[in-house]
């Protein structure tokens, strides 16, 4: 085990420096996205929620960077992640709506106007919709409607729909 320390000791101290330094950025980061998200008053579990996104991009950012500290060529990296991408690519375009409602969520996390409470209309050619905000997930706003019926909005058409506030935290009444 001491060999194995003494031949690679230089390796591991890049990695503790890669992973320590990375993992202090991803905790500044954490931290001024809910030192922004509860100043705009955004619903905790969505707080976490981006904040698990974050930290799942910063690990992929520093396996990635491993790989370089761990002597991984570039041509070797290029075939790796051909041959990922190749099936990742086939997979999101079977499930392209999932990507495309995730990356709503995430947009309507920074910049969608309304919060969970308010009441709004949602303008749809096919489907109007009118409720109070119960929930803003992943995937899908949930609107529970005057008489009490429970609409799941995907989070990709919302952004393209137009939407009214008609009252604001409807729920404090």
């Amino acid at each position: 085990m001491e060999h194995f320390f003494t031949n690679y000791r230089s390796e591991i101290i890049n990695t503790i420096i890669v992973f320590g330094v990375l993992f202090i950025i991803q905790l500044f980061v954490r931290l001024l996205i809910r030192r922004s998200a509860s100043q705009k008053g955004k619903n905790i579990g969505r707080i976490r929620l981006i904040g698990r996104y974050v930290t799942v991009t910063f690990l992929l950012i520093a396996l990635l960077i491993e790989a370089f500290v761990l002597g991984l060529k570039m041509e070797d990296l290029i075939v790796v992640f051909s041959s990922v991408f190749a099936v990742l690519g086939i997979t999101l375009f079977a499930g392209w709506s999932i990507l495309s409602n995730v990356t709503s969520g995430i947009v309507m996390f920074f910049s969608f106007p309304y919060k969970v409470g308010d009441k709004i209309q949602i303008h749809d050619k096919d489907y109007e919709v009118t409720g109070i905000i119960e929930d803003i997930r992943s995937f899908q706003l949930h609107v529970r409607k005057d008489n009490g019926e429970l609409v799941t909005y995907p989070n990709n058409l919302l952004l393209q729909k137009a939407v009214s506030l008609l009252e604001k935290d409807a729920y404090d009444k």
